[in-house]
């Protein structure tokens, strides 16, 4: 399963849930009972995330804490420019790391920003992105606000959430719209992947 999602890409996804389940753990970034279940729970169910991202994309993966869904996104996906947006210090290092261990010449670039989705400052430094991406952040309303100065006309969010979010989500929508959000859905990704399946949901932003 993960050969198919990764390709030539298989050994470096292995070397990141070997971070993950290692330094991700003693940073704690991964809890220990998480790591038998890295790979469907966390790493291929970011990784089909892919999915929803068009061919080329520029993405900022907002509150990426220990690189997810971004990393996976990343090495899924060598087409796709990656920036990996958080605000922790101890996480920024951990990404840090991983991004100078994981990505290489042949991919799209991948950087690392520490920082909040909503400070002028990083937005200025990310510039014009096609996908926004997050997982569990926050609250879909609070997450579009958040990520309100990346949201430039056409970019897509991207959200990986829980059930419970999927169906609060049609209560939502007039909220999403009135900040400026359309076409906003859920979308099931990764059905090939069977316990790694998720749901995420795609919003627009519309024209000002």
């Amino acid at each position: 399963m993960a050969e198919e999602v990764f390709g030539d890409a298989l050994p470096a996804a292995r070397a990141f849930v070997a971070k993950l389940a290692t330094d991700g753990v003693t940073r704690g970034l991964i809890g220990p009972r998480e790591v038998p279940r890295l790979w469907e729970r966390h790493v291929l169910n970011s990784a089909a995330v892919a999915e929803a991202v068009p061919q080329g994309a520029r993405v900022v993966d907002v509150g990426s804490g220990a690189g997810l869904p971004g990393i996976p996104l990343g090495l899924a996906r060598p087409d796709v420019a990656l920036t990996l947006v958080e605000p922790m210090a101890r996480r920024v290092e951990f990404l840090q790391e991983a991004v100078a261990e994981l990505a290489d010449e042949a991919r799209a670039p991948w950087r690392v920003l520490r920082g909040r989705a909503e400070e002028r400052s990083v937005a200025g430094a990310v510039g014009p992105v096609d996908v926004v991406t997050a997982r569990a952040v926050a609250p879909l309303p609070r997450l579009v606000g958040w990520c309100r100065g990346l949201l430039r006309p056409g970019t897509q969010l991207v959200a990986l959430v829980g059930t419970r979010a999927i169906q609060e989500l049609p209560a939502l929508i007039p909220e999403l719209e009135a900040a400026g959000m359309r076409d906003i859905h859920p979308r099931a990704v990764g059905a090939s992947l069977g316990e790694a399946a998720t749901t995420v949901v795609v919003m627009t932003r519309g024209a000002r």
